[in-house]
């Protein structure tokens, strides 16, 4: 997000929770994740608590945010893309991570097969009712998503 069209501030979810379904030989699978609200964080302590309240993510009244997808998108092969739901601050609409890179792999101290990758999405933080400080701080808010799964 772009503080003032200047800098670029960056922040982090340090409790966030998930699974990870994925059948290689079909491309198909299922990705969720949970995310306490409250626990996010931008290196810059006066910022986090705005952040954490009403003008932002308000996670007194909104302590979770969840992501689903049940629509892996491959191709030739590749798993590019996962559609799904994104819901913050009790309101849902479609959202995608577009795959930076996602692979699997057995690493040799185990024998279960790890999946893992980097998505990306971009949001606009009004459409979930986050309309402070606009246009001094931008509507367009990126998302990375890292993801890495061990099989059972």
């Amino acid at each position: 997000m772009k503080h003032f069209g200047t800098s670029t501030h960056r922040g982090r979810f340090d409790a966030v929770e998930g699974q990870l379904r994925y059948d290689r030989a079909t491309g198909a699978g299922e990705l969720s994740v949970t995310v306490n609200t409250a626990s996010v964080t931008s290196g810059v302590v006066p910022l986090d608590g705005i952040l954490r309240g009403e003008y932002f993510f308000a996670s007194k009244d909104y302590p979770k945010a969840y992501y689903v997808s049940r629509k892996f998108r491959t191709e030739g092969g590749r798993l590019v893309a996962l559609d799904g739901e994104l819901t913050l601050r009790d309101k849902s609409t479609s959202f995608t991570l577009h795959a930076v890179r996602f692979g699997c792999y057995t690493p040799p101290e185990s024998t279960r097969e790890v999946c893992g990758g980097d998505f990306e999405g971009e949001l606009r933080r009004s459409e979930f009712g986050m309309t402070y400080g606009w246009p001094f701080v931008e509507d367009r808010v990126k998302l990375v998503v890292q993801v890495e799964a061990a099989a059972p």
